[in-house]
């Protein structure tokens, strides 16, 4: 696996890297990754219907020409100070940022020289953009700030609330794992449940198009296909990193001494009984004709500490899962990213107000729902069934888009826009 850009690169280039690399995850890079395409896609649905009259701008008066504020320097002053404070830091704590850059951020640790001289570069670039832009005397204009001007904010709303979200859920996912070390739970950059934050990002949401008096309905159907589209490249993410978002044992194939896989014969029962009898698993050899990597992986070098030590290993990252896994972040990455684009086919022919988005909570209630069958979590004991956190949560998904697509109807319709509204 590549859990920094360390360990890939040297995969790619066979040559050792610098060790600087290692500050940057795959995962956080893949996460990023995620909230780009949503942006993208969701910023053209919402271009779309804002075409249709189905979203209107809302009416700004802006000043233009002031000169700066004491308020507007304190506050780029105190960002300068904190972005410096972190990256100088970094020469200081190398050691303690590159397995885990997370837990650095929310630290108190940094450099507070490098801070003061962030604060002054901040603070005067943002003295001189104002002086810039300053007139003698300063105008007041309307500007029409539509909903897809809206983006910035709208994805710094998504990645707040929704890891936010897909923290807490996970907490509650792995509850016995949680108690033991709560706060490096919280600040990992691994354990992220999805379903949670779908569910925190869109209370948000919610909260922010009110805000704002955009139809919540119309930022749903808006924004499903991208949040697909995230959802796939984010696992692509968790596949890349190793970060034990991964299935049940797959017994057919054991880890040798390098820490590669090998089929697995009868001799090795009584290993793989070891190994493996804290957690359910299934024998399931390769079909013929079927790469093997695709039903058994052991994630080497994984971000998540998992398994035994690789003999001979050397550097932050050098486990090993003694016996194979379903590399079921594979299969989420490519079901979603083909789910997007079918969302994305369909978008044009759904005429119904949350047609889209009831479609997308089917899809990933069901694409969850299915391969919670070969992963590994807290079961709930509700007597006769004993279901996870991500099952009941998919149920619900399901039949709440079912719901939608049957009986809600939209009342409402779109107002025209009218141009002599916007002065500019």
């Amino acid at each position: 696996m590549y859990p920094d850009f360390q360990y890939l690169f040297q995969s790619i280039f066979g040559t050792p890297m610098p060790e600087w690399l290692s500050i940057f995850k795959t995962f956080g890079f893949l996460v990023a990754l995620s909230f780009i395409g949503a942006a993208w896609a969701t910023s053209e649905e919402l271009k779309r219907k804002e075409k249709q009259g189905l979203l209107q701008p809302e009416i700004h008066t802006i000043e233009i020409g002031k000169p700066v504020t004491t308020m507007e320097l304190a506050i780029s002053a105190i960002i300068g100070f904190l972005i410096g404070f972190k990256i100088g830091g970094v020469f200081g704590h190398f050691p303690e940022v590159s397995p885990d850059p997370m837990g650095y951020l929310l630290s108190l640790n940094g450099s507070f020289l490098a801070g003061i001289v962030g604060a002054i570069l901040i603070g005067y670039s943002k003295y001189y953009e104002k002086k810039k832009e300053q007139l003698p005397e300063p105008q007041v204009k309307k500007v029409a700030v539509y909903p897809h001007d809206l983006m910035t904010e709208i994805v710094v709303i998504a990645a707040i609330g929704g890891l936010a979200g897909a923290k807490l859920f996970n907490a509650f996912e792995t509850w016995d794992d949680f108690i033991k070390d709560p706060i490096r739970s919280l600040t990992s950059s691994s354990g992220l449940t999805f379903l949670g934050g779908l569910i925190m990002a869109t209370v948000c949401f919610y909260f922010y198009t009110r805000k704002h008096r955009i139809p919540f309905r119309h930022m749903c159907d808006a924004a499903a296909p991208g949040i697909m589209l995230a959802y796939g490249i984010g696992r692509l993410g968790c596949q890349l990193s190793g970060d034990g978002d991964w299935g049940i044992y797959n017994s057919a194939y054991v880890t040798t001494m390098d820490g590669s896989l090998r089929a697995a014969t009868p001799a090795d029962s009584q290993y793989v009984a070891q190994m493996s009898s804290s957690a359910p698993h299934a024998f399931f050899p390769a079909p013929a004709g079927l790469p093997r990597w695709l039903f058994g992986m052991n994630y080497p070098h994984n971000v998540g500490h998992e398994g035994m030590m690789m003999p001979g290993c050397t550097g932050e990252y050098c486990n090993v899962l003694p016996v194979s896994v379903f590399p079921t972040p594979i299969y989420e990455a490519i079901t979603c990213i083909i789910l997007f684009f079918v969302l994305w086919s369909l978008r044009k022919r759904f005429t119904r107000t949350l047609q889209m988005f009831g479609t997308y909570l089917i899809f990933v209630g069901i694409e969850r729902f299915l391969v919670e069958l070969i992963r590994v979590n807290y079961k709930y004991d509700w007597g006769f069934i004993h279901p996870t956190q991500a099952e009941i949560l998919s149920v619900v998904l399901v039949l709440v888009g079912a719901g939608l697509l049957l009986f809600y109807r939209d009342k409402s319709e779109p107002q025209p826009i009218l141009a002599e509204q916007v002065n500019t």
